[in-house]
């Protein structure tokens, strides 16, 4: 697990945030975010300065570019 700021998050996925590379992003029940890409591998981001709302909006971005979302 990567503990990040959501700006340090955003940059580090921004070249993946494509369905043709991402499978599927949700969120946890401790408030972590899970990405699972389709070669298979899956990161999960601690991210540490932000609010739910923030993440919500993360996600609602996610599925506008076609990424399936789990909430």
């Amino acid at each position: 697990m990567k503990s990040c700021s959501l700006n340090n998050f955003l940059d580090e996925i921004g070249p993946w945030l494509d369905r043709k590379y991402i499978h599927k992003a949700l969120t946890d029940g401790k408030g972590n975010f899970i990405i699972y890409f389709l070669d298979g591998t899956k990161n999960t981001y601690a991210i540490d300065d932000c609010n739910e709302k923030q993440i919500l909006q993360v996600l609602h971005n996610l599925e506008e570019k076609g990424i399936a979302v789990e909430h």
